[in-house]
């Protein structure tokens, strides 16, 4: 049974359909992200009878209409937003809503001599030559008065030229535009499955977008769920536009829900800046026990699991249970100590965590945890240990979706810390320390996960830079110190050795301030190390501050960079690697374990 039916229709139909809702499209006061380019080059397409793509509609049960009205035999939008809004905004020269959210003119120009599409300009108000609005010439009440007067201004223009090209732009109301009709009996699964697989304009979709257009159609509540998510994800990211949604959402800005995130104008922390599909993921995880945000999507729709029955009856429930869950995460007290906790471990900069997933669950189980009651100590605990084991393990990534439920189911049945016990026993075992860790240490990727952690071991533990006596690790990350190579990269590659391959490897990594980077230069480690262990003696200062044996001592340990350190000789640069991923995986044990 095909599971999609697709029709053709006409510019102007599809404009009538979504205007008397027959096409009903969730939110259309969404933030319009394309630039007016790619609305010149979709009419540009449409002129020239070139295929602009299907839209993507499908019946939903208990779709929430303008006006209040339940969907019945409408067909939702659930993609095909932006192409829409760009025919509105240039054919019937309706107002768009910019990422700033202000209500902003879209003006095509059309030039009927040279049957060019542009951006209106002052230049093409001016020229006779153009049309500067099309939205006019589409919406004149006469189209031969409008080629009369085009003709009045253009007096040497070649008449049949512009008749001929003023038909053809009128012929793009009456341009077909295919509609992918998904079957209304599909379970909630098989629409987001489908809805992942289409491609619209060569950008892959995404379940979270499918879950957005969902959330969306629940009425006045659902759509301001929708912004509460998208308003939050910006404003992490830029705290200054809260003044446009003041100014130009004054309905979302007097409700209840803009009150729970106005505290993001003051927000200058980048360590968490969650995307929309993060929050719906943590709302899932913290909502539904649900890691897949297709199943997220089944109980907004009324999806029994048990039956794999539609019920219109769970969906007020189900969109409760997703608002609970949403202002807890948006809740200021529960995210800033979450943030605050992430860097109490070391992790200091957004930069020093690779996987936003392994942020989603452990906020995602911090919540959890707190709603509970377990006492913060606790729960910090667990939450810490959770999200380094998560980061050295790659436990979320891959198939991070079913990885997610069966953590969330175990952790019920079982409890937080007897799970997290089981978990530390079979993945962080002493083979894990001794041998697997080490291994995975040998890398040239700066942005491996396991050298992140060695660094945010370093900070947890107020280790200072190589070689450096006051400057600490922390200080050097936050102010963009340097990476440098123990074994310096030029030294290595005159005595033959890869300076890529060889050179690069993360064993052969250390942060160290600019100066002493500098200072030791290209020299090899034994001419530099001897500076050192010279003013140690005689305290005149050569490469750094450190003028005590102890002092010199305790860095190396602090960089795990081997006690003999200044004995080496370059064949024992192997040797060296493998001795610090040794110590390296060491240091990163205890701190760990230290959690």
């Amino acid at each position: 049974m095909s599971k999609y039916t697709v029709t053709q229709s006409a510019v102007t139909q599809l404009l009538a359909d979504v205007k008397s809702e027959k096409i009903a499209i969730p939110e259309l006061q969404r933030p319009f992200v394309w630039d007016s380019v790619k609305v010149r080059d979709l009419m540009d397409s449409l002129y020239n009878g070139y295929p602009v793509g299907y839209l993507i509609t499908w019946h939903s049960i208990g779709a929430y209409l303008k006006g209040g009205q339940v969907a019945a035999h409408q067909q939702i939008l659930i993609d095909g937003q932006q192409r829409i809004t760009a025919l509105r905004a240039a054919v019937a020269g309706l107002p768009i809503v910019t990422k700033r959210y202000q209500q902003k003119r879209i003006s095509i120009a059309f030039n009927p001599l040279t049957e060019e599409f542009a951006t209106t300009t002052p230049f093409h108000r001016k020229d006779p030559e153009w049309i500067s609005d099309i939205s006019e010439f589409f919406n004149s009440s006469s189209p031969l008065g409008f080629a009369r007067k085009y003709r009045e201004a253009n007096p040497e223009a070649d008449e049949d030229v512009f008749e001929r090209n003023l038909e053809k732009l009128a012929a793009i109301k009456s341009s077909q535009i295919g509609i992918i009709a998904l079957a209304d009996d599909l379970d909630v699964e098989t629409v987001s499955e489908i809805f992942v697989r289409i491609n619209s304009k060569g950008v892959p979709l995404s379940s979270a977008d499918f879950a957005m257009s969902k959330i969306a159609t629940y009425g006045d509540r659902g759509r301001n769920l929708r912004k509460l998510i998208d308003y939050f994800c910006h404003l992490a990211i830029a705290p200054h536009a809260i003044s446009d949604i003041r100014a130009n959402d004054h309905e979302f800005a007097s409700s209840k829900y803009f009150s729970q995130i106005e505290w993001l104008k003051d927000d200058n922390q980048d360590i968490y800046d969650p995307a929309y599909h993060d929050v719906i993921r943590v709302a899932g995880l913290v909502g539904f026990q649900r890691g897949k945000i297709a199943s997220v999507v089944a109980e907004l729709s009324g999806r029994d699991p048990e039956t794999r029955t539609t019920d219109e009856s769970r969906i007020e429930p189900a969109f409760d249970k997703l608002e609970a869950a949403l202002e807890r995460i948006v809740r200021k007290y529960m995210f800033e100590k979450f943030v605050m906790l992430v860097k109490s471990i070391g992790f200091v900069r957004s930069n020093m965590i690779n996987s936003t997933n392994a942020v989603n669950f452990a906020y995602a189980l911090y919540l959890r945890l707190s709603e509970e009651g377990m006492h913060s100590a606790e729960r910090d605990r667990i939450v810490k240990r959770w999200f380094a084991l998560s980061l050295l393990t790659g436990r979320h990534s891959g198939s991070f979706e079913s990885t997610w439920e069966q953590d969330m189911r175990r952790i019920s049945e079982v409890g937080a810390a007897a799970y997290l016990e089981q978990l530390e026993a079979s993945l962080l075992s002493d083979a894990f320390w001794t041998a697997t860790l080490p291994q995975n240490l040998r890398t040239t990727s700066s942005s491996s996960p396991y050298f992140k952690v060695f660094l945010a071991a370093q900070v947890s533990g107020n280790a200072h830079g190589f070689l450096s006596k006051n400057i600490d690790v922390r200080a050097i990350l936050e102010h963009s110190g340097d990476i440098h190579h123990v074994v310096p990269k030029a030294y290595l590659i005159k005595n033959g050795f890869d300076g890529r391959a060889d050179a690069n490897q993360v064993a052969n990594y250390a942060l160290t301030e600019t100066a002493i980077n500098i200072a030791i230069s290209d020299a090899p480690p034994a001419e530099y190390m001897a500076r050192i262990n010279a003013q140690c003696s005689d305290g005149v200062l050569s490469l750094g501050e450190i003028t005590d044996p102890g002092q010199l001592a305790a860095n190396l340990e602090e960089n795990a960079i081997p006690a003999n350190f200044a004995d080496f000789e370059i064949r024992d640069y192997e040797e060296f690697l493998e001795a610090r991923r040794e110590l390296m995986a060491a240091y990163i044990r205890r701190y760990y374990e230290g959690l």
